[in-house]
C-alpha cells in the first residue's frame, strides 16, 4: 500500500530566521585575553605619537562555515518537524447491531418453578444461565443491559466488551430494582440508552414474567415512542400462563412486539427459551465500515543523523585548517630565525 510523505509540525520552519536575528540583534560576545607588552613599547609610542587603546580581535568565519552551519540549522528544524511516511487508512468492514437486553428482576422472578439438570431453580437463575450463553454468541454486536422492577436502571451501556456485560449480568439479582413490574419504565430507559448511540440497527429483547403495574407511562405508549426511534422490540414472556403462580400479560407483550415490528415469544421452560434465543440470533445485522489506525513510519532520525554528521565534518576541517595554520607559522619563525 503506497505511503504519503507528511510533516507533522510544519510550523517549526517559522524558526528558520532565528539564528540570523540573534546574530544581528544581540551584541557580540566579548572574551578578555592576556596581551603581550614589548620592552620597546613605550619608545615606539614616543616615536609614532600614537596613544595606547584597547583593541578587539574578531574571528571571522569563512563562507563554507556559514553554509555548513545554516544547513545544520535547517536539518535540526527538519528533525523537530517530525517528518513521516503515513500509509492509507485501512477501512475494515464489520457487522454490528446495538442489542439491548431489558430483563425483569422483580420479586416474581424468584419463583422456583423452572428445572435445570433435574433441579428446581428460580426463574431468574434459569434465565440468567441461558443469557450468559446468549451474550457469548453476540460477537460483533454492541450489547447493553437494563434491569427493571418498580424502577429501571442501566446496568451496562452499549459496549463491544461482552465479557464485562456478562460479568455485570452475573452481579444482578432479584429485587435490586424493586418488587413490582413496570414495563413502561423499562422501555423508556432502553430508548434513553439507544438515543446516546449512532448505530441505526436497534434491537431490544424484553424479558418479563409479570403484568405491568406502572402508572407513570403505559407500556404501549412507551412502545409507540420506541417505534418512532426505529427500535425493534422482541418480547419474551417467562412461564406458562396456565400454570400456578404465573401472572403473565401476553396480550400486552404481543402488542408491544407488533407495534415495533418485533415478535412475541413464550418461554415455558429452559428448552423453549433456548430455542427463542436461537431464533432471535437469526436477525440480520448491518454492515458498517470502521477506519483502522493509519500506519506511520517516523523519519526524524535521517535529518538528525545528517546534522550530526555535518557537524563532525565541520569540526574535522576546522581542526585540520588550524593545524595547517600553526604549521605554517612555525615554518615562518624557523626561516626568520
Amino acid at each position: 500500500m503506497p505511503a504519503n510523505f507528511e510533516i507533522a509540525h510544519l510550523w517549526v520552519f517559522l524558526l528558520l530566521p532565528l539564528p540570523f536575528l540573534v546574530y544581528w540583534l544581540l551584541p557580540s560576545l566579548r572574551i578578555r585575553s592576556a596581551s603581550l607588552r614589548l620592552p620597546t613599547y613605550e619608545k615606539a609610542l614616543g616615536y609614532t605619537g600614537e596613544k595606547p587603546r584597547k583593541s578587539a580581535f574578531i574571528r571571522r568565519r569563512g563562507v563554507f562555515n556559514w553554509l555548513a552551519l545554516t544547513l545544520v540549522w535547517i536539518l535540526i528544524l527538519a528533525t523537530l518537524s517530525s517528518p513521516q511516511l503515513v500509509g492509507e487508512p485501512e477501512m475494515k468492514v464489520k457487522t454490528s447491531r446495538n442489542f439491548l437486553i431489558a430483563a425483569d428482576i422483580s420479586f416474581s422472578m424468584a419463583q422456583k418453578d423452572w428445572e435445570i439438570d433435574g433441579q428446581k431453580v428460580r426463574r431468574w437463575d434459569a434465565v440468567k444461565a441461558l443469557m450468559h450463553d446468549f451474550i457469548k454468541k453476540r460477537e460483533g454486536d454492541r450489547m447493553g443491559l437494563v434491569f427493571f422492577g418498580s424502577s429501571a436502571y442501566i446496568q451496562a451501556p452499549f459496549t463491544p466488551d461482552l465479557q464485562t456485560v456478562d460479568q455485570l449480568l452475573e452481579e444482578a439479582d432479584v429485587g435490586m430494582a424493586g418488587q413490582m413490574t413496570y414495563l413502561g419504565k423499562a422501555i423508556t430507559k432502553g430508548i434513553e440508552l439507544f438515543d446516546r448511540d449512532t448505530i441505526e440497527t436497534k434491537v431490544m429483547l424484553l424479558l418479563t414474567d409479570g403484568v405491568d403495574a406502572g402508572s407513570d407511562i403505559l407500556p404501549l405508549d412507551a412502545a409507540d415512542l420506541a417505534k418512532q426511534d426505529s427500535i425493534l422490540i422482541y418480547t419474551i414472556g417467562i412461564g406458562d400462563p396456565s400454570g400456578v403462580g404465573v401472572d403473565l400479560d401476553e396480550q400486552t407483550l404481543q402488542d408491544i412486539a407488533g407495534m415495533t415490528g418485533g415478535q412475541y415469544f413464550q418461554a415455558k421452560d429452559e428448552k423453549r427459551l433456548q430455542e427463542i434465543y436461537a431464533e432471535v440470533d437469526k436477525l440480520e445485522p448491518i454492515e458498517y465500515e470502521e477506519e483502522e489506525n493509519r500506519p506511520v513510519t517516523l523519519l526524524y532520525y535521517y535529518p538528525l543523523g545528517a546534522a550530526l554528521g555535518l557537524l563532525l565534518v565541520l569540526m574535522f576541517f576546522q581542526s585540520l585548517f588550524q593545524l595547517i595554520h600553526i604549521s605554517r607559522e612555525n615554518r615562518k619563525e624557523v626561516y626568520s630565525g
